[in-house]
């Protein structure tokens, strides 16, 4: 088993209950070990759009890196994500953010995720739940 950590957004619709439903439903394939604390944050990039609310999820695994790529994307659009501009409002928006010390770089997927050192609505959930992982990263 791996240990994955989920960046989650959502900032259309019903927000949390958006947030809740993608953990029920990776909790389905997967065991969540540590939930932080639901964030409201101002959307980074992208056209103008609502805030959204943030949380990482730390869960245990035995898909393989590329096949919760599929998971996460199926959770997306069973919840109504719909992928039209790139950063554009979604109903939920779902990143491997972290996958076991596994470093890679393919077409679909970059672990650790490329940009979430850059990003205070990652760090801050991600701080609350992992703190080691936030002071190795930075040493």
């Amino acid at each position: 088993m791996s240990i994955v950590y989920i960046g989650m957004g959502s900032n259309l619709g019903q927000r949390e209950e958006n947030i809740q439903k993608a953990i029920s439903l990776l909790e389905k394939q997967n065991k969540i070990l540590k939930t932080s604390t639901i964030i409201e944050t101002e959307p980074v990039g992208g056209p103008p759009q609502g805030k959204f609310l943030n949380a990482v999820v730390k869960m245990e695994t035995s898909l393989p890196p590329l096949d919760l790529l599929k998971v996460l994307q199926n959770i997306e659009q069973h919840l109504g994500r719909v992928r039209t501009i790139p950063n554009a409002a979604r109903t939920m928006d779902l990143d491997i953010l972290l996958y076991d010390q596994i470093n890679m770089q393919t077409d679909q997927l970059t672990i650790p995720h490329p940009r979430m050192f850059e990003r205070e609505f990652v760090l801050k959930p991600l701080r609350e739940i992992a703190p080691e992982i936030i002071h190795h990263a930075h040493c």
